[in-house]
């Protein structure tokens, strides 16, 4: 087996890719992955370690972000950069044990081996990567609940990354991280220790999730309720994917004047909410749909790409030369636009030059679509929505966030919201909107039948209104309003809104289209028995269990 991944929902058979991944990425390139997330977990053993003497470092802290979040599933297809990361990872290790010496604190001599192991030359490296995988946890309940463990936290890395780049960081947060990984090495904790890790990882989910939306909001405004152009004008233009905010900022920031124009696409579609982007009259709306589109929406749109983080496919010779990455993403060959310097912005130069070369998008749909319905916004309309469920003109709200893929059993999303009954109201965020939310399903009494709140992390805004409306209706569990859940799943970011909803208390989710591979049987029976997550069948028979 020249490699072992089952981190996302459409790993191969449902068990795991073996030779190489669906997503694209080669076996070498997956060693390596696993290889960046194995120092990764040296270092918080070490930053446990330093915190529990009161000593931390920032360097450490954004780098165990950074190395996970290089990880996720379509982000970084790089190995050079990936091995560049390692080599990084292993000389900030060392520099941080010497400093933690420094301080007084003694770092005992058996601790695991990603603590202190160095490559001798880059085969060193490579064979050391084949032996440090998914795969050299023998226990499979073991192997099922750090995995489920280390997907969670790689969900939050991603959030903390983005907060961090706003301005926001949590000691909180970061320490949880650390320790999370490090509880991963450790052959003396039980399934039951491993169990209760993961719902902390659910509980830190909700306060990671909470900070972004503070970090976003503080700096952009509340989201707004925004029609979003899906048409096209006759301009150059660059299209802006991934979910970095800052980069979103920064390149119209950049753009402006310069006879470009801006155009968000896929799991970046909820910027077109936010008051402080609508001032720009060069940010034109939103391009596409769903990432796994991409293949044939970059072709049309002409222009050059901007990754900000995952969700790239495998990229086609006829726009290979258009697309540039930045953050954590990266791909082999295409230009990569460095982090900013310390107070200054990223230099976007380089993507403006190429799209003012471009013919101008072409069209491949016209109108409108409807969003920003994040928690402050539907808080406003509370009175309006009590009273449409007093009244029985909604019955039911249906949470249908998550991710989408390109599995054509997905195919049941778009089925199921089509087939819900007129008096109820799907709750979304994340890319999974993209299977419902140009479908004409009309409004209840003017509140529009599928509220968007935004992005996957803004899955905090649902949990935020679903409490809301608790408190409202004077219930004592979440439970017990009118809400179900049914959620598609792609990747780690939805690992972590899964964890953080079974946190808050949610039972009955609907997991789909498949459950992740990388629960075992037994940890599968402990979901259900304590959460009741179940996997889908079909529209009609799931509604008929979830409108009840």
């Amino acid at each position: 087996m020249s490699m072992f991944c089952y981190q996302c929902q459409e790993t191969a058979k449902g068990t795991g890719c073996s030779i190489r991944g669906v997503c694209g990425k080669t076996d070498d390139v997956a060693q390596m992955q696993d290889m960046l997330v194995w120092v990764a977990k040296g270092i918080s053993i070490l930053g446990t370690l330093a915190r529990s003497n009161h000593y931390s470092s920032a360097k450490i802290d954004r780098f165990v972000q950074e190395a996970l979040f290089t990880t996720i599933t379509n982000a970084n297809f790089d190995k050079v950069k990936i091995i560049e990361k390692i080599h990084e990872g292993i000389a900030l290790r060392d520099k941080f044990a010497g400093e933690m010496k420094a301080h007084g604190i003694t770092i005992p001599g058996s601790l695991h081996e990603s603590v202190t192991w160095r490559p001798a030359g880059e085969a060193d490296l490579v064979a050391k990567a084949a032996t440090v995988g998914v795969l050299s946890t023998t226990n499979e309940d073991v192997r099922s609940l750090r995995e489920l463990t280390t997907y969670g936290v790689k969900g939050m890395a991603a959030y903390a990354e983005h907060a961090g780049n706003l301005g926001f960081n949590s000691d909180n947060v970061d320490a949880f991280i650390q320790r999370a990984l490090a509880a991963t090495t450790d052959d003396t904790l039980s399934a039951d220790d491993l169990v209760a890790l993961v719902l902390e990882t659910g509980k830190h989910g909700v306060e990671v999730m909470a900070l972004l939306d503070k970090a976003n909001t503080t700096s952009y405004g509340n989201p707004e309720i925004t029609e979003v152009n899906i048409g096209v004008r006759k301009n150059p233009a660059i299209l802006i994917s991934g979910h970095d905010m800052k980069d979103m900022e920064e390149l119209l920031r950049q753009t402006e004047g310069s006879g470009v124009d801006v155009y968000t696409h896929s799991e970046m579609l909820p910027a077109n909410y936010y008051p402080a982007f609508k001032k720009y009259s060069h940010f034109v709306g939103n391009y596409g749909n769903s990432w796994w589109k991409q293949t044939t929406e970059f072709e049309t749109f002409n222009g050059p790409v901007l990754f900000t983080t995952n969700c790239i496919v495998p990229l086609r010779d006829s726009y290979r030369d258009r697309v540039y990455t930045t953050g954590s993403s990266g791909y082999p060959g295409c230009p990569h636009i460095p982090d900013r310097a310390p107070g200054k912005e990223k230099d976007f130069s380089a993507i403006i030059e190429h799209a003012k070369r471009c013919p101008a998008p072409v069209a491949i749909e016209e109108g409108t679509i409807i969003g920003g319905f994040a928690h402050n916004q539907v808080v406003r309309l509370a009175d309006k929505v009590v009273d449409a469920v007093k009244s029985g003109a909604i019955r039911k709200f249906f949470v249908m966030g998550g991710c989408d893929g390109r599995m054509k059993s997905r195919e049941y999303y778009t089925e199921f919201a089509q087939k819900l009954p007129k008096d109820t109201v799907i709750l979304t965020a994340g890319c999974a909107k993209y299977r419902y939310n140009k479908l004409k399903l009309g409004d209840i009494n003017g509140i529009p039948r599928v509220l968007d709140a935004g992005q996957c992390n803004d899955s905090y805004s649902l949990a935020v209104i679903a409490l809301t409306l608790k408190d409202i209706f004077g219930k004592n569990d979440i439970n017990e309003l009118p809400i179900a859940y049914n959620i598609a799943w792609y990747e780690q970011k939805a690992v972590i809104v899964l964890l953080a909803l079974l946190y808050l208390g949610v039972k009955n989710i609907h997991l789909g289209p498949t459950l992740p591979g990388f629960l075992s049987p037994n940890v599968v029976n402990v979901l259900v028995e304590k959460f009741g997550i179940t996997g889908i069948t079909t529209p009609d028979e799931d509604m008929k269990i979830l409108l009840n």
